[in-house]
């Protein structure tokens, strides 16, 4: 896919979005709005049931395609002033320093392979430390447990390791390697091995409160120093983009967190949420981490600048398996849709949802249950049960889990603070669907906010690249960027409807646990 339109303003910013299923560049320009992209789709791999790879050149090289795409629709690399990167977070990826050659695919966040080692290191009473330093609960979702395999199981790559042969790093490191690459040293590539705040915060081995790489969770999983990338702040230098003209390297995050800055959450109690596969929730704690006591992550954020008076910022996030996805086995498994923005006139059909409740913990439920057990349920079903009601109850399921989470948020919150979440601000697929935010909006009882602009991954890390290149000279600036599309305030009348229904839900949720 590739679009392209001309704006006046003569200079620009590259973003490179490196999601799970695709590679994506985007130009914006000085209002922030997309004036040229470009697409292209990732091979997934499944070599065993619950393992999931990426071929780390075929993400290389789709990323370079796609930016070279929209290079060439804007004529030159002379009116792009910097470049920032967003990526999928935890997927982890080890290569040799000398060759630039990954030693194996890289472990995808959903991989599961190093699920019984996270259990052994639960088992023996490590969780609640790991926990305490990094903000994170013991899963093999993040990077640490799957940079310990790699090294156990690719003949050769422990040693190598302890000699300083090779590099690990999240896959904006990966990108940053090779964007920045020049000649060839004796030992190893002229290129910067780097990372941010946000990134490192997701790996399982950085401790959020001193900003360091821990020696004790290094040492517990046997992960050698000299593999690891320098952390530096989000919006900053990281370098010349070599391979595409020398453009400047100036932000990196994360997606969730480049998504949640792209929303303007910039102050303590702004939350987003991402619709997109499954849901991603991100709440801004400001410069302290909140630890939580209802099952949700605290990660960094993101760090503006090395400057004292730009402090690490931090968040709480919690994330759903299934939200998205409800509607693709709606319309691939069930075939009660033909495409995925039939669900809502489907849904629509009908004034509520006949008694009928869907939890969709088709891999089981994410925050704040962390429940692998759990399994997809559909209760409630009568003879008068029909599509309608079912396309109802699916989009009423994704609802149900982001307030499950936003509950858990609050709460967090407010045991800590006095910081209140008055509303939710969303982007994502989903997010276009206004059955969907209504029902949200009356279930949460606050406003759910719409912006004009839904790219707000891609705009993140533009943000974060221009405002250290000086395109955008502050955060206020780009406060008059952000506008509502369309507000969803809670109707009049649900909240007794809320109550009847968060009540059957939690009913639900217990019975679709323990099947796995």
């Amino acid at each position: 896919m590739l679009s392209h339109s001309k704006n006046s303003s003569g200079q620009f910013i590259l973003a490179l979005d490196q999601g799970t299923s695709s590679s994506r560049a985007m130009v914006f320009n000085h209002r922030g709005e997309v004036v040229a992209q470009a697409q292209k789709a990732l091979t997934q791999h499944f070599p065993q049931p619950g393992w999931v790879e990426h071929d780390a050149l075929e993400i290389w090289q789709s990323q370079l395609s796609v930016a070279q795409a929209v290079i060439d629709q804007m004529g030159s690399t002379d009116s792009i002033i910097t470049l920032g990167i967003t990526n999928q977070r935890e997927t982890t990826l080890i290569w040799n320093r000398k060759t630039g050659q990954p030693i194996h695919r890289a472990l995808v966040w959903q991989d599961r392979r190093t699920a019984p080692e996270c259990q052994r290191l639960r088992s023996a009473g490590y969780a609640e430390m790991i926990q305490a330093k990094t903000g994170l609960v013991l899963d093999a979702y993040f990077s640490a447990s799957k940079v310990a395999w790699l090294l156990d199981n690719v003949a050769g790559a422990r040693e190598m390791a302890e000699a300083g042969e090779l590099a690990f790093g999240t896959i904006d490191s990966w990108l940053l390697w090779n964007l920045t690459r020049g000649e060839q040293h004796s030992s190893h590539l002229l290129s910067v091995h780097a990372t941010d705040v946000s990134n490192a915060s997701r790996t399982m081995l950085w401790n959020i409160h001193n900003g360091q790489w821990d020696d004790e969770l290094l040492q517990l999983f046997r992960i050698p120093p000299s593999l690891l990338p320098e952390v530096r702040p989000s919006s900053g230098e990281f370098g010349p983009a070599r391979q595409l003209g020398g453009i400047p390297i100036m932000g990196i995050a994360g997606d969730q967190q480049a998504a949640a800055f792209g929303q303007a959450c910039w102050q303590p109690g702004m939350v987003k949420n991402t619709y997109g596969t499954g849901c991603f929730l991100l709440c801004n704690t400001g410069p302290q981490p909140v630890s939580s006591q209802h099952n949700l992550l605290s990660s960094t954020a993101w760090k503006l600048s090395s400057a004292s008076q730009n402090p690490m910022q931090y968040c709480l996030e919690g994330s759903v398996f299934m939200a998205g996805a409800i509607i693709q086995w709606l319309r691939d498994e069930l075939g009660i849709i033909s495409q995925a923005n039939d669900v809502e006139t489907l849904a629509g059909s009908v004034s509520d949802n006949g008694g009928v409740m869907l939890v969709p913990a088709y891999t089981g439920l994410g925050a704040p249950y962390w429940d692998a057990s759990a399994r997809g349920t559909l209760l409630g079903l009568t003879r008068g049960s029909n599509k309608g009601h079912i396309a109802r109850a699916a989009l009423e399921g994704i609802a149900h889990q982001v307030c499950d989470v936003l509950y858990a948020m609050s709460a967090d919150l407010s045991a800590q603070s006095d910081t209140d979440i008055l509303e939710l601000r969303v982007d994502g697929g989903a997010s276009q669907n206004n059955l969907l935010l209504q029902t949200q909006a009356n279930l949460l009882q606050i406003p759910v906010v719409r912006p004009q602009i839904t790219e707000t991954t891609a705009l993140g890390a533009a943000y974060l690249a221009g405002l250290a290149a000086g395109f955008w000279q502050s955060q206020n600036e780009l406060t008059q960027f952000w506008k509502v599309d369309r507000r969803f305030e809670p109707e009049t009348g649900s909240e007794s409807w809320r109550r009847r229904e968060r009540e059957r839900w939690a009913i639900a949720v217990e019975k679709s646990r323990g099947w796995g």
